[in-house]
């Protein structure tokens, strides 16, 4: 699977990895329900680095089709809204 992190590149990783991703990920959009920013914040950065040290990162010049894309770890909680909801980035 390939996973766009925006701001940081596409990272190759692993379908063993995806449950692992997909429970950060609900828990993420359970974060953002409640609006508590501090542990949404927490857990987008543990996505982010389970993604950047496990997965193989893709040369820059290699244009591949992303199969989820990644907001930044700066995003607002008020943007988050947008995107973890339902089951977020990662179906069940």
């Amino acid at each position: 699977m390939i996973i766009r992190i925006m701001g940081e590149g596409q990272f190759k990783v692993s379908s063993a990895l995806l449950d692992d991703l997909n429970e950060i990920d609900n828990r993420i959009v359970g974060h953002v329900s409640k609006e508590d920013e501090a542990s949404f914040k927490r857990e987008l950065k543990v996505l982010i680095s389970t993604i950047t040290g496990n997965g193989e990162p893709l040369d820059p010049k290699e244009i591949v089709e992303s199969d989820i894309i990644v907001p930044p770890g700066d995003l607002t909680i008020d943007e988050a809204k947008r995107v973890f909801s339902g089951c977020g980035l990662f179906e069940d």
